[in-house]
């Protein structure tokens, strides 16, 4: 946002600065006269500052103060309504007041262990040498308190006006210090629309393989705030080219297959990020054909996201050059779900994360061949029982994967989707498949066949949920003949 004058720029950002903290300065300044009275410097500093320039809205009010956490401990007690230490040995102690929280820190002067990239945790004598240690000079900016001075020490003003990232100290001591601050720039990149600094990138570059004393939990935060962020595609880019993504995400720069001289297969790479650009768009209420409400993933949506950055992982695995000149990749929906899968554990991601994801990775292919094929509904009703509740996400991911710039293709493809979206409302309609079951339940089907509880029970369950699915609504009498009649098949049948 940089203009002719950087004055103009400055008296800007200034004015949008003082009017978004406006609700919250009263309490600031209370605090600050608090701090005062009894001889302690205070300070609003890092993201609540940064957003207030930027007229972006923060929940956050971070304070920094030249008292020991005993004593601040001391001074929030009568004031708050409730406080807490969880953070007292990094000296950081928490309040809150009315519905305001807030998190005062002694000013610190960390020393990193090299090998651990630990902090030695030690307490600083000064704000601009607390300000040094923050990860980039946009976060490096304070307003004392109750004064309401701007302290700039380091260019954070002139960053934010040129929307640029750059370190307080030098980049290779910056990420020396802490290698996740690396992970940090790309998800500020995309966060906030930022640049980043010459110097930072080659930092990132030369520092890439130091990421890996970073912990796993640590890197899966900073990747998911970055996929939640309005633009991931420039965070993600970032990681690929500086090669951080090689220790952190390689499945990702994995996609950057070479392209032949006859252009014989997509960039998966650039395919794969603008799948994950459309399934964005496709987030929050969308008409579905057939229904009377709008349908809602609401966003943003990590399963969705991570789904659509991950759903050709298995090409580089898979792909073979065929005799008549075409690229196949057969099969890499299955390779890719276990990939994924792998992925997101060694990241740490929850459980119920990884499983949809890895789901939704298998299933993206399902519905290509729907147009020619000329599904029946048995065919439908597996689609969506095998979606289960990722349908919605299924939805929008398979829309999101045509990336083609063939017109006429592209509008075939999402005419033929409309027509499956329709016919699964009707059906769902029609059968109220949402909740589809065998017409026997388990107590049923092993009264019919005067059997217990078990792997034979189980068989003959599934084996009732496929001739649902298969014959749609037939009434427990057919159930139960259809059961009989595979019951006689099978070898138990003669020994009970």
């Amino acid at each position: 946002m940089p203009t002719s004058d950087p004055s103009d720029s400055y008296d800007a950002l200034r004015r949008r600065a003082v009017s978004h903290l406006a609700p919250s300065l009263p309490l600031l300044q209370e605090l600050g006269d608090l701090f005062a009275a009894a001889g302690h410097e205070l300070a609003l500093v890092g993201g609540p500052v940064r957003d207030a320039f930027l007229g972006r809205s923060s929940h956050d009010l971070d304070l920094t103060t030249s008292a020991t956490p005993d004593q601040t401990e001391a001074l929030l007690k009568p004031w708050a309504s409730a406080t807490w230490d969880i953070g007292r040995d990094f000296g950081t102690i928490g309040a809150r007041k009315g519905d305001s929280v807030v998190e005062v820190t002694t000013y610190r002067s960390d020393v990193y262990d090299r090998q651990s990239r630990k902090p030695q945790v030690a307490f600083g004598d000064s704000l601009e040498d607390d300000l040094v240690r923050r990860d980039f000079t946009v976060n490096a900016m304070a307003l004392r308190l109750p004064s309401l001075d701007f302290v700039d020490p380091y260019g954070g003003i002139a960053a934010l006006a040129a929307r640029t990232l750059m370190t307080p100290s030098p980049p290779e001591v910056s990420f020396g210090d802490d290698p996740l601050r690396m992970m940090r720039a790309a998800r500020f990149a995309a966060q906030l629309g930022f640049a980043v600094d010459p110097r930072v990138r080659a930092a990132m570059s030369e520092l890439a393989s130091s990421i890996e004393m970073i912990s796993a939990e640590r890197v899966r935060d900073e990747l998911i705030k970055l996929l939640l962020s309005p633009d991931p595609r420039s965070g993600l880019t970032l990681l690929v080219d500086t090669g951080i993504a090689d220790y952190v995400l390689p499945e990702l720069p994995a996609l950057r297959l070479e392209v032949d001289e006859h252009h014989r297969h997509k960039d998966v790479y650039e395919h794969s990020l603008t799948v994950l650009e459309q399934a964005m768009a496709l987030e929050g209420p969308r008409v579905v054909p057939g229904l009377d409400e709008p349908e809602l993933v609401g966003g943003p949506d990590l399963v969705l996201r991570l789904a659509a950055l991950l759903h050709d992982v298995g090409k580089p695995a898979t792909r073979r050059f065929e005799s008549g000149g075409g690229v196949s990749f057969h099969h890499h929906e299955m390779v890719g779900a276990k990939l994924a899968r792998k992925r997101l554990r060694a990241l740490r991601f929850d459980k119920a994360t990884i499983n949809d994801v890895s789901r939704l990775t298998e299933l993206h292919l399902r519905f290509h061949g729907y147009g020619d094929a000329q599904w029946t509904d048995s065919a439908v009703r597996r689609y969506i029982t095998d979606a289960g509740p990722l349908l919605s996400r299924l939805h929008l991911l398979t829309r999101s994967d045509c990336t083609t710039r063939n017109r006429r293709k592209a509008a075939a493809l999402a005419a033929s989707y409309d027509g499956l979206e329709g016919r699964i409302a009707a059906l769902r309609a029609q059968e109220e498949l949402d909740a589809v079951r065998p017409e026997l339940d388990g107590n049923q089907i092993a009264e019919a066949l005067q059997i217990r509880p078990g792997p034979v029970l189980g068989r003959a369950y599934k084996h009732l949920l496929a001739y649902r699915l298969d014959h749609g609504p037939v009434g427990e009498d057919a159930a139960r003949e259809e059961l009989l009649r595979w019951w006689a098949e099978q070898p138990e049948s003669s020994a009970s």
